[in-house]
């Protein structure tokens, strides 16, 4: 098994450029509480390679809290037989360790917010 290992300045970047999806595969309730901006959801509990959404020629990436989720959401992509091997090593603590925001919800007033 192969694992791309990518560091956060870089996923920020093709992020922003659009040359990458990113997937998160935490749980619905990690990802309402805070989130990458322009991360889709796909949960690891219920994972199907097969239903990850088209990318057309931009590269998929996944990510997790910590690395560890997103490298089993490789390891089944690869055993379906499909190419996926790039992460955010790390996950969503590399991300904020790196300075880039995150999306959470204000508990006082229910509204989005970008954080640090």
């Amino acid at each position: 098994m192969r694992i791309e290992n990518l560091v956060a300045s870089d996923v920020a970047r093709w992020l922003a450029e659009r040359s990458i999806v990113l997937i998160d595969v935490r749980e619905p309730a990690e990802f309402a509480a805070e989130r990458i901006h322009g991360a889709l959801l796909c949960p690891l509990s219920t994972f199907d390679p097969k239903a990850l959404p088209e990318m057309g020629q931009r590269k998929l990436v996944f990510h997790c809290g910590t690395g560890m989720r997103s490298e089993k959401a490789i390891n089944a992509c690869q055993a379906a037989g499909l190419p996926y091997a790039a992460h955010l090593e790390g996950g969503i603590q590399a991300w904020k360790r790196a300075g880039f925001s995150t999306i959470t919800v204000d508990p006082q007033t229910g509204l989005m917010r970008e954080t640090r």
